[in-house]
């Protein structure tokens, strides 16, 4: 039974409720299945844009796998994406371990709008810290299984921010359609 004021397939401006299982080279990268559906707002870049324009049309109860190629989903690998910092700049105590995660925020020629960014330690030696600074999964192809669970119209909060707010409660409110009758 369609609830009242609940849109019928994925539209921009629709909040979509989706369960999902994200594979990589054949091995289980990420899945909601043990734990609550991802929201996310249609047609607001909220999630990689290979994916939203694949799930555009679909309804409640629909399922698909999609096939995201790198330029759709986290971009290519860059070799050249590297930064290599002096072991001196961190400090004494800090991880500085193969694997470790860092965030930068430092404003340079390819970050002009001053967003933190992130890089991983692949490297340490006496002097420096190699650091990679392309995304873990960029390069990859990403096969996403999907099933919509649930659609429904944003709050005036979430349109106006341009992404779901899962502390608020919108049951029994009417958002963007005529009441039920």
């Amino acid at each position: 039974m369609e609830k009242c004021n609940q849109p019928d397939k994925i539209t921009d401006n629709v909040v979509v409720s989706m369960m999902y299982t994200l594979k990589v080279d054949g091995e289980i990268l990420d899945s909601c299945e043990e734990n609550d559906p991802l929201l996310y707002l249609h047609g607001h870049e909220n999630i990689i844009p290979g994916l939203e324009r694949e799930l555009a049309g679909l309804s409640i109860g629909a399922t698909k796998n999609v096939i995201v190629k790198p330029q759709d989903g986290y971009g290519e690998f860059k070799p050249d994406a590297f930064k290599e910092i002096p072991r001196s700049e961190f400090p004494q105590d800090f991880p500085l371990e193969i694997g470790v995660e860092l965030e930068f925020d430092e404003e340079d020629e390819e970050n002009e709008e001053n967003e933190p960014y992130f890089g991983t330690i692949v490297a340490v030696d006496e002097a420096l810290v190699r650091v990679d600074l392309n995304h873990p999964l960029s390069g990859k192809d990403l096969n996403f299984d999907v099933k919509i669970v649930d659609l429904r119209y944003p709050t005036e909060d979430e349109l106006c921010h341009g992404h779901v707010h899962l502390d608020e409660h919108y049951e029994g409110e009417d958002f963007g359609e005529e009441d039920c009758e």
